[in-house]
């Protein structure tokens, strides 16, 4: 009997790969803002979001990496209606 590979449903991909951008977004917004903050506890506040925040994407794009994107092509096409 051979075990299948765990994969994740279409739906769940797509809010992995929303979470990966969102993320992503943060991520860049707080090493942004590094550089406008003078305050030293927010600055180490800061860089400790970023390496939380590379960790979460890794992490994310691993889960990711489960995702199925092959779909059946249907064996009969609708007629197009413009030549």
């Amino acid at each position: 009997m051979l075990a299948q590979k765990p994969t994740l449903a279409a739906h769940e991909s797509l809010e992995i790969h929303e979470a990966i951008n969102f993320k992503t977004l943060c991520l860049a917004k707080s090493k942004l803002m590094q550089g406008l903050v003078f305050d030293q506890e927010l600055k180490d506040l800061m860089q400790k979001d970023v390496r939380q925040s590379m960790q979460a994407i890794a992490d994310l794009q691993a889960l990711y990496g489960k995702a199925e994107f092959e779909a059946p092509v249907p064996e009969f096409r609708p007629t197009p209606i413009l030549n």
